[in-house]
C-alpha cells in the first residue's frame, strides 16, 4: 500500500500534465536592481553546476544590427568583458557569465525577425534571437522545412549554433543544426580602425572561419543573422515499438541507418528499449498528427510539489524500490499515450502517427500560455518546487557503442535497481549524430546519450546510487573517449574535451584572431578550451556535484558512509560509493 501511495504521488502532476493546456510562461533570467543596471544571470532551471549566480554590471537589448554594432564597439573599447543571453537560457554550463562584476550581458531577446525566405533556393535567413518554433512555423508557411532539429522548442537560433545543438539521424548532413548553416554574420571586437567592432560576413568562401564560427561556445563574437538551407515541407510516419534491451549493442548502429529520423528510448533497469520508428512518406498520405510531448507540457505546480516530496523522500530513506516502483508506471504512462503524439492533435488512437514535419519535430507548449500565478507552470521552473535534475549528455562513436552498452548492462547486473532514477525522468535518450566539418563539432558518426537524474538541493548530500551514475560518466568519457554536449553536463564531462578535437588548433586561431582580448571568453571557456587549467574545482563534496572526479574520501560524502573507491567494472574510474562500516 505504501509503494502504491509513493506512485500515485510521483506520478500525479505527469497524468495531471495530460489535462492541463494554462502556465505561467519562464520568467526572464536576467534580473537587474534598477534599469538594465547592477544585474545577475542565472539558467533557465535557476542554477549552474557550481550553484553559483553570476553577474554583470549591465544588459544591454538591441533591437537592430545597428545598436548590437555599437554595443559591441563600446564595450570593446572599455575593455570590458561580454556574453551573449538568449530569450529561456537553457544551456546548463556557464555559457552566459561575464568574469566578475562588471561585465556586459547583451540579450538576443528582441533580435527575433525573420529578415528574408527565398522559396526557389529553400534558403532562410533569419536574426539569432529567433527561437527554434519561430523558425520552424515561419518555414512552414512558405511552404519549407529545416530537415532536423532539437525536440524543445525553447532555444534561439544562436543558441543553437553556439552549442551545437541536434535532433537524430544519419541521413544527409546529420542532426546539426549548425550543418544546414550556408552563411552567417558575426559581430567580434575591432581595432581603432574598425570602429572598435568588426562585422563578418562568413560563408563557406572563408571555411576556416565558418567552420569556427558554426559552433563557438559564444567564444566569438555575437551571431547576429543565420541563412539556413531548408527543404521542402514534407511528412513523417512515426511509431514507437517496445523491445528487450538484450541485443541493444547490435541493434544501434543499423537501427540508425534504416530509419530516417530514429531514436531510442532506454530504460536499462527495466531491460527495455523503445524504438521510434520514424521516416519520410508521401505528402499525399492522409494524417495531421501532432506531437506535443508530455513531459514539455504545463504542469500543475501543486502536482510538481508532490512529486518532489517523493523523490526528495526516496533519496533519504534510500529506498531504490519506491523509485523503481515510480518509474514503471511513468514510464508505462508515457508509453501508452505516445509520449504526446496524437494522430489528429486531440487524441491517440494508434500508430502509425501521420503528420506534416513542423507539427511532429518538436515541441514545448508550457512556454506559450498567459501568466496564472504560477499555479501551472513548466516542470522545471525555479520559481516553484519542481523538479531539479542533473543532466548528463554525450556522444560516443559508433565503432565502440557496443561496448560502452554492454558495459553499463553489466554495472546494471550488478545493482539492478540502481539506474531506476533515470528511468524516473522517461531513461535514456539515445539520438544518432553525424561527423561535422565543425572545428567544435561531432569527430565522427555517434549516438548521443542524454541522462536526466536527481539533484539534492543539499550539496553535501550524495544520492542513491551515485557510484553508479559516476562510473558510467567516467566510463562514456575516458574508457570510449565520448565528447560532450557543449549545451549540458557537468564539469567532469568537459574535463579534456579539447583534446579530442583534431581541428581545435584551427578554432583557437580563429578565436585568436577574432577577440584577442578575450573580451569574449570567460574562465568557463578558457577552461574548457585548455587555456586556463582543467573545469574541475577540488574541494570537499565536490564529486557530489561533478565538479571533480574524487580522488581522497573528503571529495565525496565521509560522515554519510560514502567513501572515494574505484569502479565496480572500470577500475579506473573514482567514484564516491556507499561504502559499509566493515568496508572502511
Amino acid at each position: 500500500m505504501e509503494i502504491f501511495r509513493q506512485i500515485l504521488l510521483s506520478t500525479s502532476g505527469l497524468l495531471l500534465a495530460v489535462f492541463m493546456v494554462a502556465c505561467s510562461p519562464p520568467e526572464n533570467h536576467i534580473k537587474c536592481s534598477s534599469t538594465n543596471t547592477n544585474c545577475t544571470i542565472t539558467n533557465s532551471y535557476g542554477t549552474f553546476p557550481d550553484r553559483s549566480l553570476c553577474q554583470a554590471a549591465n544588459v544591454a537589448y538591441p533591437t537592430t544590427e545597428e545598436e548590437l554594432i555599437s554595443i559591441v564597439a563600446g564595450a570593446t573599447e572599455a575593455e570590458r568583458k561580454v556574453k551573449v543571453a538568449t530569450r529561456y537560457s537553457h544551456s546548463i554550463p556557464k555559457l552566459v557569465c561575464p568574469d566578475g562584476q562588471n561585465g556586459l550581458l547583451i540579450s538576443t531577446n528582441y533580435l527575433n525577425r525573420t529578415l528574408e525566405i527565398d522559396v526557389q533556393s529553400m534558403k532562410m535567413s533569419v536574426e539569432s534571437g529567433v527561437t527554434l518554433r519561430q523558425l520552424i512555423n515561419e518555414a512552414a508557411k512558405a511552404d519549407l522545412a529545416l530537415p532536423y532539429s532539437p525536440y524543445w522548442w525553447g532555444l534561439t537560433v544562436g543558441g543553437l549554433l553556439s552549442t551545437g545543438a541536434h535532433g537524430s539521424t544519419l541521413w544527409g548532413k546529420g542532426s546539426a543544426i549548425h550543418d544546414y548553416v550556408v552563411a552567417l554574420t558575426i559581430i567580434s571586437p575591432g581595432g581603432p580602425e574598425d570602429g572598435y567592432a568588426k562585422v563578418r560576413s562568413l560563408d563557406e568562401s572563408n571555411s576556416t572561419e565558418f567552420n569556427a564560427a558554426k559552433v563557438s561556445l559564444g567564444v566569438l563574437g555575437v551571431i547576429s543573422k543565420v541563412t539556413l538551407q531548408l527543404q521542402p515541407l514534407f511528412k513523417r510516419s512515426i511509431s514507437y515499438v517496445v523491445k528487450k534491451d538484450t541485443d541493444l549493442g547490435d541493434q544501434v548502429a543499423s537501427f540508425g541507418r534504416q530509419h530516417e529520423f530514429a531514436d531510442i528510448t532506454w530504460y536499462p533497469s527495466q531491460g527495455k528499449a523503445v524504438y521510434r520508428i520514424d521516416d519520410r512518406i508521401s505528402s499525399n498520405t492522409s494524417g495531421n498528427g501532432l506531437y506535443d510531448y508530455i513531459p514539455f507540457r504545463s504542469t500543475p505546480s501543486l502536482g510538481l510539489a508532490v512529486v518532489r516530496a517523493t523523490e526528495d523522500a526516496q533519496e533519504s530513506l534510500k529506498d531504490p524500490d519506491g523509485k523503481c516502483a515510480s518509474a514503471k508506471l511513468i514510464t508505462s504512462t508515457l508509453v501508452n499515450l505516445a509520449y504526446g503524439l496524437t494522430n489528429n492533435g486531440i487524441v491517440f488512437t494508434g500508430y502509425p502517427i501521420i503528420g506534416y514535419h513542423n507539427r511532429l519535430q518538436s515541441s514545448g507548449t508550457c512556454l506559450d500560455s498567459p501568466e496564472d500565478a504560477l499555479i501551472t507552470a513548466c516542470p522545471w521552473d525555479s520559481r516553484i518546487k519542481g523538479e531539479y535534475f542533473f543532466q548528463v549528455t554525450f556522444s560516443i562513436s559508433l565503432s565502440v557503442v557496443k561496448s560502452f552498452i554492454q558495459d553499463v548492462q553489466n554495472l546494471v547486473k550488478l545493482e539492478p535497481r540502481a539506474l531506476c532514477g533515470l528511468e524516473v525522468y522517461n531513461g535514456i535518450l539515445m539520438r544518432y549524430v553525424k561527423a561535422s566539418s565543425a572545428y567544435l563539432g561531432k569527430e565522427d558518426d555517434a549516438l548521443d546519450f542524454d541522462m536526466t537524474f536527481y539533484r539534492n538541493k543539499d550539496p553535501t548530500k550524495p544520492r542513491l546510487y551515485e557510484d553508479i551514475y559516476e562510473e558510467i560518466e567516467q566510463l562514456a568519457v575516458f574508457k570510449y573517449g565520448g565528447l560532450p554536449h557543449w549545451g549540458k553536463n557537468r564539469n567532469v564531462v568537459f574535463n579534456g574535451a579539447l583534446k579530442k578535437y583534431k581541428n581545435a588548433g584551427a578554432f583557437l586561431r580563429v578565436k585568436e584572431m577574432y577577440d584577442p582580448l578575450g573580451l569574449f571568453s570567460n574562465d568557463w571557456a578558457d577552461q574548457v578550451l585548455g587555456l586556463k587549467g582543467e573545469v574541475n574545482i577540488i574541494k570537499e563534496g565536490c564529486a557530489l556535484e561533478g565538479l571533480c572526479i574524487c580522488s581522497q574520501d573528503i571529495h565525496c560524502a565521509p560522515r554519510d558512509g560514502y567513501l572515494c573507491r574505484p569502479g565496480k567494472i572500470y577500475q579506473d574510474a573514482r567514484v564516491c560509493a556507499l561504502v559499509s562500516t566493515s568496508e572502511q
